[in-house]
């Protein structure tokens, strides 16, 4: 049996007794192959994936910029790492440090005009990579793997931020819901 047979079969297997499995393993997938996509496309840039993403989240945040913690947060990283990466970035220009307005111990980060012309070319990017994954696709399909994405999304949500989340572990949560 050739490699693709064994994979076929095995993803049959999958199919036959946990259909609902097979989506957790396509979404992981398409986000992996995504990202090192787009890795290989602004590694010219000469920024890490941990520090595009902190940019990206930053960008979001541009007007008021955020707090160390906040960014930790929203990275899911702890505030000592993402103090080094900002560090790194402010090091090489993206990104700047200002006291905040209303309480001079906090520190807000904003991206500077050096980042915002890496988060233009981040954009660029992610466009022609969506022009890429989109290939093929007719825009009903595409609009209804969003719906359906959205709503995953949601439900993931009310389950991390329902009473028993904080409480028990993953498991427990998810055999609650069913």
């Amino acid at each position: 049996m050739t490699a693709t047979e064994t994979e076929k079969s095995a993803s049959k297997r999958v199919r036959a007794t946990a259909p609902n499995l097979r989506i957790g393993f396509l979404v992981h997938d398409v986000s992996r192959m995504r990202r090192t996509l787009f890795d290989q496309e602004v590694k010219q840039l000469g920024i890490t994936r941990a520090q595009w993403w902190a940019l990206a989240n930053l960008s979001r945040h541009e007007q008021e910029g955020m707090i160390q913690s906040d960014l930790a947060r929203l990275l899911d990283v702890g505030k000592v790492t993402v103090g080094g990466l900002i560090d790194r970035l402010e090091d090489s220009g993206h990104v700047v440090r200002q006291a905040d307005e209303h309480d001079r111990r906090i520190k807000r980060i904003f991206i500077t005009e050096l980042g915002d012309e890496v988060i233009e070319r981040m954009a660029e990017v992610g466009r022609k990579l969506n022009s890429v994954i989109m290939r093929g696709i007719t825009l009903d399909n595409i609009h209804i793997a969003e719906d359906v994405m959205q709503s995953m999304k949601d439900n993931l949500r009310a389950a991390l931020s329902s009473d028993g989340a904080d409480s028990g572990t993953s498991e427990d949560i998810l055999l609650e819901k069913e």
